[in-house]
């Protein structure tokens, strides 16, 4: 069975890139939620609503994020598709995001743990959208 396993993993080049894909998804994806989540707990810390405290941490780690998944996980360079197609992610996962977290504060879980919540459930919908942004090819 491995044999198996390990043949049609070196047999199929595509599937191992997907997954390798994945994991530095994985890797830049809990960089930029523990900046977002650093600079929300900080704001919140403060005293700051936990909307604008959730945006401001948005934005900031957005900026970090784009250039890690550009560089890091799809290898490319930055350019206008790519950066219009992750913004326009970004902005439909942040409509996602910002009503989860106002549903989990809704639903009585405390402001500290709403917005861990929320980045697990958002994070495969990006990883779906951001794919076919940065990977689509025109005909």
């Amino acid at each position: 069975m491995l044999q198996k396993i390990q043949t049609y993993w070196n047999n199929h080049p595509e599937k191992r890139a997907i997954v390798y894909r994945f994991l530095r998804f994985g890797i830049v994806g809990i960089i930029a939620s523990g900046i977002h989540y650093g600079v929300y707990a900080l704001l919140i810390l403060l005293h700051q609503d936990a909307n604008i405290a959730y945006t401001a941490g948005f934005v900031i780690s957005l900026c970090c994020n784009y250039i890690l998944t550009t560089y890091f996980t799809f290898r490319q360079n930055p350019n206008k598709r790519n950066v219009t197609g992750f913004i326009a992610s970004h902005i439909l996962n942040y409509f996602v995001e910002i009503a989860l977290l106002n549903l989990f504060l809704w639903l009585g879980f405390s402001e500290w743990i709403a917005p861990i919540l929320d980045m697990a459930i958002a994070s495969f919908i990006n990883f779906l959208v951001l794919q076919f942004a940065f990977l689509y090819k025109r005909a």
